[in-house]
């Protein structure tokens, strides 16, 4: 009789679940990358990379980088911000963060507002500029996800967005 066990793949084959994808274009460079394709960290940094280059491509007339998008949207969605809340929900340092809305600030899309019931925190508020800039990134952003997101089929979209929105809540 047979070992049963023989025909089972051992732990790290079963870890394994992406297979090497002989239709997926080669790593610049044409080097192999086979064995870095079985990793789910390699794969989510080339997608990363090549989604930021189409998002530079697109956002280029209104100048915004991925985390500034961020910032302003969370603010227009969310009347009455806190500055600490946006540093919390996009895991920004508050130094970080400070420098970045001084940058935005200082284009005339952002303005900080004390707060009446804690002066020692600060509301976020858009300028007309910025919810004007905002409403146009958002039009560029979904002309962006349209064309990236072709290549998946509607199916595709959703789950692809389900298990990332799924792993971005691991504890750390």
């Amino acid at each position: 009789m047979a070992n049963s066990s023989s025909s089972r793949s051992s732990p790290s084959e079963g870890a394994r679940s992406t297979p090497r994808a002989a239709t997926v274009a080669p790593v610049p460079g044409g080097l192999d990358d086979g064995r870095l394709k079985e990793l789910l960290g390699y794969n989510l940094s080339r997608a990363d990379i090549r989604l930021r280059k189409f998002f530079h491509r697109h956002m280029a007339s209104v100048a915004l980088r991925p985390v500034e998008y961020s910032v302003l949207v969370l603010i227009a969605a969310n009347a009455r911000i806190k500055q600490k809340q946006l540093g919390e929900a996009l895991e920004i340092s508050a130094p970080n963060l400070a420098v970045l809305l001084d940058r935005l600030a200082e284009r005339g899309l952002v303005r900080r507002v004390r707060s009446p019931e804690d002066r020692r925190a600060q509301h976020l508020h858009l300028t007309a500029a910025g919810k004007a800039l905002v409403a146009t990134a958002e039009q560029l952003a979904l002309a962006m996800e349209g064309e990236v997101l072709a290549a998946l089929t509607p199916q595709e979209r959703t789950q692809l967005a389900a298990l990332l929105q799924k792993l971005a809540q691991l504890p750390l």
